[in-house]
């Protein structure tokens, strides 16, 4: 599988979009290699991570976030369901998990239902190992700041509006990760 040509099946190459989706994309799919590399003793799927972490945010094309270049109909926490669907089409579920369960450091069917999130009423949380190292990956980089990675402080930061649990699951990656 070339995740790079499901991309652009989606993607016009030449866009400010494509740009941005793929500067973030190598920079947290190089960062999720890393750990995995690191972490040699959790035989981690190295294929299935640099795959999946190039199609993570997939889902974005189908969202609103001007600042990004996005020009979609759906709200932005909506595209890791809707690269999900996407990925589900182009025949990779285990990829879709992915980027179905990396919003924050997942979505849980409570917060989900306490925040009354526009996406479907299911637990989107990280399960396998590949899915929460491409999780916790991905909230050192930002699309707004291309090629700037975040250290744990700032990361964390980024993360308190969220609560307790996005705090704690986090807390957890950078102790088994870093």
């Amino acid at each position: 599988m070339d995740p790079i040509h499901i991309i652009e099946k989606y993607y016009d190459s030449t866009s400010e979009l494509y740009k941005i989706l793929m500067s973030h994309s190598l920079d947290v799919t190089d960062m999720a290699l890393r750990i995995a590399n690191r972490r040699s003793d959790l035989a981690l799927n190295l294929k299935f991570i640099e795959e999946a972490a190039m199609l993570h945010d997939i889902g974005i094309i189908k969202t609103y976030a001007p600042d990004i270049h996005c020009d979609g109909d759906y709200a932005y926490i909506c595209h890791g369901y809707l690269g999900s669907e996407m990925m589900q089409k182009e025949g990779y579920p285990k990829h879709a998990l992915v980027c179905e369960r990396h919003t924050g450091t997942g979505l849980s069917l409570p917060y989900i239902i306490k925040e009354d999130l526009p996406v479907p009423h299911r637990d989107m949380v990280p399960v396998s190992m590949e899915e929460q190292v491409i999780c916790f990956a991905d909230k050192f980089f930002s699309k707004t700041h291309l090629g700037i990675e975040r250290n744990v402080k700032q990361a964390r930061c980024k993360l308190e509006k969220y609560g307790e649990e996005t705090l704690k699951r986090f807390d957890r990656w950078v102790e088994m990760f870093l």
